[in-house]
């Protein structure tokens, strides 16, 4: 299992970056990406101290860390700097937090993250179909969620991602050790959501393929 949407206490997350690595490393997982919560305020404090851990202990952990930041509740008009920012400051991946339909995210936001061309649009919430569509254009992945409340539109983000081709990802969105699921659970959610056995397996290989790509990052 791979999983590109952790936080960790950098933001709001629980868990130091060790933790989170060893805890995910015992439920299954093969890589992890941490992607704390980010505006222009802190993306270079999380970006080097993940950085850090990573280059000179992530590999005692048996399991591949990449760095990277999730842009939250940034401007729609700010959010393709941010990207852009995001990338030079040494993100490995970006994901942005989409329009949620639990949290007072700004309209405009899915769209804007899709024409920035982040790596994810996390819980895109009530995305559109135009939104979908340039997604799947543009290869950013759409994300299936195990995180309570957020997940609540995975079923409608899965059916607009098979009619117009997006890829799909599932992340847990952790926050605390019991965020992590295992891959029965993981399995489950995915199915709950709508997709045939099939879909899920392709969402799985979606995520092993971003993870070989920012490998040669």
């Amino acid at each position: 299992m791979i999983d590109f949407h952790t936080h960790t206490v950098f933001s709001d997350g629980e868990l130091i970056p060790a933790e989170l690595a060893r805890r995910a490393r015992v439920a299954g997982y093969r890589a992890l990406a941490m992607t704390d919560h980010a505006d222009l305020s802190n993306v270079d404090i999380i970006l080097e101290n993940i950085h850090r851990f990573a280059k000179k202990h992530g590999h005692f952990f048996d399991i591949d860390v990449f760095a990277g930041v999730e842009l939250t509740h940034v401007p729609p008009g700010l959010i393709g700097e941010m990207t852009d920012y995001a990338r030079k400051a040494g993100a490995e991946i970006v994901v942005c937090h989409g329009e949620t339909i639990v949290e007072p995210v700004a309209d405009g936001t899915n769209l804007a993250a899709i024409e920035a061309r982040v790596d994810v649009l996390a819980h895109p919430g009530l995305i559109t179909e135009v939104e979908v569509k340039l997604a799947a254009e543009y290869g950013v992945c759409l994300e299936i969620t195990t995180r309570k409340g957020h997940s609540l539109t995975n079923g409608h983000v899965a059916a607009l991602a098979r009619k117009h081709g997006a890829k799909l990802v599932i992340n847990n969105d952790a926050h605390a050790p019991g965020d992590l699921v295992g891959s029965d659970m993981r399995r489950r959610i995915a199915l709950g959501a709508g997709l045939s056995l099939e879909e899920y397996r392709q969402a799985e290989e979606n995520s092993r393929q971003l993870a070989q790509e920012l490998m040669k990052r």
